[in-house]
Formats: structure tokens, C-alpha cells, sequence
């Protein structure tokens, strides 16, 4: 697995453990209402809309936070209406940067954004600068404790997976981006674990950051994720383990 992607492990595990539980939570709300608002409430006909309330429920986030999250987004009850807005840039290392965002405030969003990365060593650039050396693939984590590598593979398989590769005590089953609920699904009737499921940005080509580098990248991704407007960042690096390291 890519530099990047264990960074995305670490913070996924850290973040159900520390205190950034009630800033995964917001996140998860902004999620939720802008699903229900593009697809309607109802997580049986709305992918997106499901795929968030099972981040909720893996996140244990109560359900009325949960059933709130989704009326706003309906219209049932009065809320902030979010806007989605993807800014394009690089880090340190010439390491290619995807930041999906959702805000109220757009101007605020962008000057924030752009002042992290001058402060970390990157800049903000244009729309589809970047864009083009990433595709748009499903992930899913499977608890790995006591589960034989074939059995994943196999129901994988099955479902429509397109890799299966095993890190850190997990299995981390790749897919195409329509096929990830199909994939989730076939895991589960074989009686697999799943931890969470998401669609990310994987990065065609990558990027070696090590060193000095790969320090400031690190401390750039971390500052980016912390920002409650940023859903997620995708980056195109192949962070060295020894920097991986500092983060667990």
C-alpha cells in the first residue's frame, strides 16, 4: 500500500480513539445532510446517503445525530446549507494534492485552504491541475483478526473487487467506484468485518517523500484534516515509513 494511504490508515484508527472523535462527528454530519439533500433521505436508494450512515454508525455517532443529520438535509429541519467545493494544489516534494471541502462560506474555505498550504510548504493551483493523476475508486477495510487472506479474496472477487492487499492487521480490498456497495455487501454475507467503507482518489502514479520533505508534507496533511471544512485530501506521495512512523 502507498505512502498515503497508510497515512489515511493511521488517521482513520487514531480518530475513533482521541479527541478528534467530535470533529470525525462533524464531518460525518456535513456528509450526511449533503447526501440527503442531493439523493433524499432514504439510505436503500441513495449510495452516497448509506455509505455515510455507516461511516456514522462505525464511528458510533448516536442515531438521532444521525436521523437529524439526514432531515436537514431534506428540508425536514432548518440547517446550513453546504457546498461542495474540490481545490487543487501541491505539497512539498511537488506531491500532487485533491481537497474535497464542504462549506457555508466558500471565500473563507479557500482562503483558509490556501493559507495552510503557503505556511507548509505548498501552494494552491488552478481547477484539473491536478485532477488528472487521480482516479476515483471504492476502499474498503476488513477487520484481518483470525480471517484467512483466501476467504477475503475470494468473497472480493465475488463481489467485484479489483485488489486485495493486507496492511497493518487489516485487509484493504480495492474497487471501482460503482461496484463498492456490491463489494460490501458480498464481504459481509461471507461474514467478514467490515470496518468502513469509502470512496477515495488513488493516485495513478506516486511520488517518493522522504526526509525534511516528508516531515513537512506530513505536518501539511495533518493540518489540512484538521480544517472542519475539508472532507478528505488525497495526495499522490509515497511517504517513507520511517515519517510514517512519527504519526502513529
Amino acid at each position: 500500500m502507498a505512502g498515503h494511504s497508510k497515512w489515511s490508515q493511521i488517521k482513520r484508527k487514531k480518530a475513533v480513539n482521541d479527541q478528534k472523535r467530535g470533529q470525525m462527528f462533524t464531518k460525518l454530519i456535513r456528509e450526511l445532510t449533503v447526501a440527503a439533500r442531493e439523493g433524499g433521505g432514504d439510505p436503500n436508494f441513495n449510495p452516497r446517503l448509506r455509505l455515510g450512515v455507516d461511516a456514522a454508525k462505525a464511528a458510533n455517532m448516536p442515531q438521532e445525530n444521525i436521523d437529524r443529520a439526514i432531515k436537514r438535509g431534506t428540508g425536514e429541519l432548518a440547517g446550513v446549507t453546504y457546498e461542495e467545493i474540490v481545490y487543487e494544489g501541491y505539497g512539498p516534494g511537488g506531491v500532487a494534492l485533491y481537497i474535497e471541502t464542504l462549506t457555508d462560506n466558500q471565500k473563507r474555505t479557500v482562503a483558509e485552504v490556501r493559507h495552510l498550504l503557503d505556511k507548509n510548504g505548498g501552494n494552491l493551483g488552478t481547477a484539473g491541475s491536478v485532477a488528472w493523476q487521480f482516479d476515483r475508486k471504492g476502499i474498503i477495510y476488513v477487520a484481518g483478526a483470525g480471517v484467512d487472506e483466501d476467504t477475503v479474496f475470494e468473497a472480493a472477487v465475488e463481489g467485484g473487487a479489483d485488489d486485495v492487499q493486507s496492511e497493518g492487521g487489516e485487509y484493504v480490498v480495492t474497487t471501482g467506484a460503482g461496484s463498492l456497495h456490491d463489494v460490501r455487501e458480498a464481504l459481509a454475507a461471507a461474514g467478514l468485518a467490515v470496518a468502513s467503507a469509502q470512496l477515495t482518489m488513488v493516485a495513478r502514479t506516486e511520488v517518493g517523500v522522504a526526509g525534511r520533505e516528508g516531515e513537512r508534507l506530513l505536518k501539511l496533511l495533518d493540518a489540512l484534516d484538521d480544517h472542519d471544512d475539508v472532507q478528505q485530501v488525497h495526495s499522490n506521495a509515497d511517504l517513507d515509513e520511517s515519517v510514517l512512523q512519527r504519526a502513529l
